[in-house]
């Protein structure tokens, strides 16, 4: 077998590439010129289409001819065996944690503010890479959404699947006691990265969320050592660390006054629902 060089593989990744978007822009052209051959069962708006009238059987293959093209265009730079994996910092172990708090009121409203509320410590001796939640609504629904807080819709009307169950309020999480944001968004909208965490210590974070769809809803979340699966985190007893709360949103909104101050807020409970709220069930 002839042994290629990583010159060899650039050529041939180009010469690929130049066909791939060579067919898309001869499907696109075809597209444009039989625009009105059908009309469409479903549409997207045509803000969102872009401009041109591109027909249903044009428009996925020039989809498709981008994205492949944008997938070899990204392994061009590694053709030469180049490109350092992400993970590579991220050893294989196990990390033992132990969840100190998880509380969320399992009884709320529409439009009443209220705080989730995740503490995890570190109860080994090594530092854990990078502490992670994961937060997402159970069912199908929820686990094919694209948020923490979201379900989606199956509906080709809609140009954005996703719908709000929880609205997440501006730099929030934050660590108890600070006013700064923490716990960065990763690739997954659904985690939360917290960074590097020392033997013994504990980090303790807050959502602060707000109900804008009623019904009965789960909440799970889990805990992570690391991004990449390499770092594994286990509870004294050898579990997962991941718990749920079994949410019940009632569409009644809580009634309100307003302060001296000329605030509005709630008669009961309070403005925004106490940190302690409900414990979760873990495991």
């Amino acid at each position: 077998m002839k042994h290629t060089t990583a010159t060899d593989n650039r050529r041939m990744a180009v010469t690929i590439l130049g066909r791939i978007v060579s067919v898309g822009m001869t499907d696109l052209a075809r597209g444009i010129n039989h625009a009105g051959d059908a009309a469409a069962s479903w549409y997207v708006g045509r803000a969102l289409r872009g401009i041109g009238a591109d027909t249903r059987k044009a428009r996925p293959r020039w989809i498709g001819a981008g994205i492949v093209a944008m997938a070899f265009t990204g392994l061009l730079p590694g053709c030469g065996g180049g490109g350092e994996r992400q993970d590579v910092d991220e050893k294989e172990a196990t990390y033992p944690v132990k969840i100190v708090t998880s509380e969320f009121p399992t009884r709320q409203r529409l439009a009443q503010t209220t705080n989730l509320k995740i503490a995890v410590r570190n109860s080994g001796d090594k530092a854990i890479p990078n502490l992670a939640v994961t937060i997402s609504l159970a069912g199908r629904a929820g686990r094919s959404s694209m948020g923490p807080f979201t379900i989606r819709v199956n509906d080709p009307r809609l140009a954005v699947p996703d719908r709000p169950v929880w609205i997440l309020e501006n730099g929030f999480p934050k660590l108890v006691g600070s006013k700064n944001p923490a716990g960065a968004q990763t690739a997954n909208q659904k985690t939360f990265a917290f960074g590097a965490l020392k033997g013994g210590e504990m980090v303790s974070a807050i959502w602060r969320v707000t109900p804008v769809d009623s019904g009965d809803f789960t909440l799970r979340y889990r805990v992570d050592a690391g991004l990449y699966g390499n770092a594994i985190a286990k509870t004294p007893d050898g579990n997962p660390p991941v718990g749920s709360f079994a949410v019940q949103i009632s569409d009644t909104p809580p009634q309100t006054r307003v302060d001296e101050q000329g605030n509005v807020v709630p008669i009961s409970p309070g403005g925004v629902t106490d940190l302690g709220g409900a414990p979760s069930s873990q495991g």
